[in-house]
């Protein structure tokens, strides 16, 4: 029986401690940035979104977790002037053909598996969640202080994006837009 009650309290100790261990650090959306660029053959577009919320998980000071929101009503198109296209390319990507904002105002990135490049420099495998649909994606992201880069290539036709895409449609020409944007999140905490 003693021996029950020492192995009961050494377990205790150790969850204590480990759970201690975790420091889950909330993200400051107002000074966050999310820029994205989407290509086509003719040139490339670019923008932002805003980061609604999200919260990077610590262990000591390794990077342990990871969740976000992404506020997808914020799309916002940068190379644009008002009046020069900015507000239409910016309905279009809100409207059925891409994001469905109205339908899906939100995306979701939850962290599953973090492995160490380097002093501060890993490669995150996360669940990304766009128009409702769930996929994998893999990024490298870099931890500095309290700032976080991340680097990522979405294939939007995984999330049922398909216009302009010259996987699904021939014909495109000059149309055609590639499959892939890319993503780069500059995250403070």
């Amino acid at each position: 029986m003693k021996n029950l009650k020492i192995f009961a309290l050494s377990l205790f100790t150790l969850t204590a401690v480990t759970v201690s261990a975790q420091t889950k650090k909330a993200v400051d959306a107002s000074k966050s940035k999310i820029t994205w660029v989407g290509k086509k053959l003719t040139g490339q577009h670019d923008g932002t979104v805003a980061l609604k919320d999200g919260a990077l998980v610590f262990k000591g000071k390794k990077l342990a977790g990871g969740a976000f929101t992404i506020d997808m009503n914020s799309i916002a198109v940068t190379d644009l002037k008002a009046g020069g296209g900015k507000e239409k390319l910016e309905g279009h990507l809100k409207n059925d053909d891409f994001f469905a904002t109205d339908k899906f105002p939100t995306a979701k990135l939850d962290f599953k598996t973090i492995a160490t490049k380097s002093a501060n420099n890993y490669t995150v495998t996360a669940d990304l969640t766009i128009k409702g649909i769930t996929k994998p994606v893999t990024f490298d992201m870099v931890v500095n202080g309290n700032t976080a880069v991340a680097n990522l290539k979405i294939d939007r036709t995984k999330y049922d994006i398909k216009y302009g895409s010259g996987s699904f449609f021939d014909n495109l020409g000059n149309n055609a837009i590639n499959d892939e944007f890319d993503v780069v999140a500059n995250i403070a905490f």
